[in-house]
């Protein structure tokens, strides 16, 4: 059986259906069933769905009269198999390890539920979206706080950026709301945390959601039918918070709960320039050319194995609020090496003198950094340590020594999170360089890998 189900339903999405398939069936994490539930589309969405069925035995197509996106997903989650469930709609995509980090997350914490960032597309433009900042997991109570200061937000409210328990939905019998077509995930997602005790919030993001729809007015949603719809979804929060809570702490929150009135209502469409933080599509993460993908030679070879190594630094630097050359310095400094100057590691970092100074000074500022400077005492008590001749000597070196290159720097505690996750980076790494080897194999690369390291060495050195 798998061990995720991930569920899309399908309508007339014959020009984006490809770009959504392939983004799950490229997935690092593997054990999956895909089921695409093609709700009565009149184009070639259904064949579509059809050829990748044909070509990948992880897929399933299920072929239905027009019902509607809630009953479609309803019908997903009734023929799935796997442990948990993922969502995603068929003009979205998501990003290559959105299920690994997913998974991830669940077993590795013990959590009923994982909510993860997004990356929110309009045109070319995209940004990262998120609520939370700290991740980590959550009890229940702490995770409807959270909710409730944001409650109109789709991190809160879609399916697509969260991981299930499958065994909780069929329990409960949870179900979407087939009569309401305006927040009926939201109502789904207040369902299942009544039934959670603790959610992982993810700070990567997961998935690429495209703003396509407007309010509901411009959908042909009649005003009578909107404030119904919104009473409805409405009635579904204030009850969850009358759960989650004992009477007097509702009490406490009423006002905060009953401003979801007021966020709900701002349901209309969204410009690139009102979202702080856009940059172009492409650019939000590390990416690779075709062509630099399958070129030959030894520079392709060491270009390859740079921008695998960002594309796994950008997963830490995501989850700290960093940049990738602020990972990429933490990790070199973290490391035993020898003194080197500013150029010396700008270079070995592949970034320039001014990138490398951003992110000492960005380092400096977060406390993760220090100066590792010694103190004038300290250097002159070393100095009457040594004869006369070698303090001469070391005078004359520190004299001669560049600038750039006098101080030294340090990881501190502050940043001992981030080299946690970097090592976890480093075992990914391996994982993906080692696949396929057998462990005979392996020893005998790593042999020969060193004796090249050597014989490159001391062809430098002469």
């Amino acid at each position: 059986m798998p061990f995720v189900s991930i569920i899309v339903p399908v309508y007339n999405a014959e020009k984006t259906i490809g770009r959504c398939v392939s983004s799950i069936l490229n997935q690092e994490y593997r054990d999956f069933e895909l089921l695409l539930l093609d709700d009565g589309s009149t184009d070639a969405s259904g064949e579509i769905c059809d050829t990748y069925a044909k070509k990948d035995p992880r897929v399933r197509v299920l072929h239905k009269a027009n019902s509607g996106v809630s009953d479609t997903r309803n019908r997903g989650i009734a023929r799935a198999r796997g442990k948990y469930l993922q969502f995603a709609d068929s003009d979205d995509w998501l990003t290559p390890e959105a299920t690994k980090f997913l998974v991830q997350a669940v077993t590795e914490h013990n959590c009923d539920m994982v909510i993860a960032d997004f990356y929110r597309v309009i045109g070319e433009r995209v940004s990262q979206k998120g609520s939370i900042e700290e991740e980590g997991v959550m009890e229940q109570a702490d995770f409807a706080i959270k909710m409730m200061q944001k409650p109109a937000d789709f991190y809160y409210g879609v399916l697509w950026n969260k991981l299930y328990k499958r065994s909780i939905i069929e329990k409960h019998h949870l179900r979407m709301d087939s009569s309401v077509s305006w927040c009926e995930d939201f109502m789904f997602n207040l369902e299942y945390v009544r039934h959670a005790r603790t959610i992982y919030a993810l700070r990567v993001p997961v998935y690429y959601y495209v703003k396509t729809k407007g309010s509901l007015v411009s959908q042909g949603i009649s005003v009578k039918k909107t404030i119904q719809m919104k009473r409805t979804v409405f009635a579904c929060y204030n009850d969850f918070y009358k759960d989650v809570f004992d009477d007097m702490d509702y009490e406490k929150r009423k006002g905060q709960v009953y401003r979801f009135l007021f966020d709900a209502a701002s349901d209309g469409s969204v410009s690139p320039l009102n979202i702080p933080g856009t940059y172009r599509l492409g650019n939000e993460r590390t990416r690779i050319g075709e062509g630099a993908l399958e070129g030959e030679g030894v520079f392709f070879d060491a270009y390859r194995e740079q921008k695998l190594q960002e594309r796994l630094l950008d997963i830490v630097a995501l989850r700290n609020d960093l940049a990738t050359n602020d990972v990429k310095l933490l990790y070199f400094l973290g490391q035993p090496h020898e003194k080197c100057t500013l150029k010396e590691i700008a270079d070995i970092l592949h970034i320039t003198r001014r990138e490398l100074s951003a992110s000492i000074q960005k380092l400096l500022g977060k406390e993760m950094i220090a100066a590792a400077e010694k103190s004038r005492a300290k250097a002159r008590a070393e100095a009457k340590e040594l004869p006369k001749e070698d303090n001469r000597k070391e005078q004359k070196q520190k004299e001669e020594k560049p600038k750039s290159g006098e101080k030294e720097y340090m990881v501190t505690q502050e940043a001992e999170n981030v080299m946690s996750e970097l090592l976890f980076v480093l075992c990914d790494l391996e994982q993906i360089q080692y696949d396929g080897f057998t462990p005979e194999e392996r020893t005998m690369y790593e042999r020969l890998n060193e004796k090249r390291k050597q014989n490159i060495q001391g062809a430098l050195r002469s």
